[in-house]
């Protein structure tokens, strides 16, 4: 497979009163994200909640989305862990689940040296029968992936590209010079999709698109057929929703949202809780100021 362009939306896990997974509502809400032009799904990422679920859960919510999708766009399945052998095992079964990609995070808690990052990301992308996208966000894990590792496994035959989150457009550019027509870099922060775009990312992999499919995936089409300044409009459009769906920690607010707009997602997992009073407010207004709830 070559790497994915466009707009990919990194799914939120619906939730039952009861704290169990709504798979009703999981597939409500594919079928809302491609009927609006989503580029590509992913399930089990950050946004997922998927550090709060069992392996068991995170087995079933990936075959679902991979049997609902359909074939229809690509999904992407997070499987990374910070032990390299969990990371393998989840690696392999959702490859033979028919997962189209893997994201995969580097090993937060334990970290590792240059050699054992390589090591890290190398031992699944060898042994797993589809490709894996690198996952780069330090202020989660502790640890970035170096400019020397991402120069290494960009040349792996199985590795297509990296969910660049730090925020640092610096380190974004000087890893832009890896890339190919096989390895592709993906924006991990929705007020930077144009700014991303214009040093070579492919796309982006998305919170905002669980409300705003179709303007996340029009950011990143209207670059990509040569209307920047469409582009940037866009990004400026929705800039105070953005920063409200990440005035607290990620998905609490884009969940708020959700649910504000009716699409009752349901609550979190512990240590995850309901937004501040105060933030909950700042977020319905931008929400009302785009006409959304």
């Amino acid at each position: 497979m070559k790497p994915i362009k466009g707009s990919i939306v990194a799914m939120v896990t619906p939730f039952h009163e009861d704290g169990s997974v709504n798979f009703e509502k999981l597939e409500e809400m594919i079928e809302f994200q491609i009927e609006n032009s989503t580029d590509g799904i992913l399930v089990l990422g950050t946004t997922g909640e998927s550090t709060t679920m069992t392996h068991e859960e995170d087995d079933q919510v990936a075959r679902f989305a991979i049997d609902k999708v359909h074939g229809r766009v690509p999904v992407i399945v997070g499987a990374g862990s910070n032990s390299t052998q969990t990371q393998l095992e989840k690696s392999i079964k959702y490859a033979d689940m028919g997962a189209d990609a893997l994201l995969l995070i580097s090993p937060y808690y334990n970290k590792a040296n240059t050699q054992g990052m390589i090591s890290h990301f190398s031992v699944c992308a060898d042994q797993a029968k589809c490709p894996v996208i690198l996952y780069n966000i330090p202020g989660r894990t502790g640890c970035s992936i170096s400019e020397e590792v991402v120069k290494t496994l960009s040349k792996h035959p199985n590795i297509c590209g990296i969910k660049e989150a730090s925020g640092n457009i610096s380190y974004a550019t000087s890893i832009a010079r890896y890339l190919s027509d096989d390895f592709a870099m993906y924006s991990g922060i929705d007020d930077m999709i144009t700014s991303m775009l214009s040093i070579g990312a492919s796309g982006v992999i998305s919170v905002m698109s669980n409300i705003l499919p179709g303007q996340t995936h029009e950011i990143v089409a209207s670059f990509h057929q040569g209307d920047v300044q469409r582009s940037l409009d866009l990004q400026l459009q929705y800039l105070d929703v953005i920063h409200a769906l990440f005035c607290e920690v990620n998905p609490i607010p884009v969940k708020a949202a959700m649910n504000l707009m009716g699409m009752d997602v349901g609550g979190y997992r512990l240590p995850l809780c309901e937004m501040d009073p105060k933030n909950h407010a700042l977020l319905k207004q931008a929400l009302q100021e785009q006409g959304l709830c």
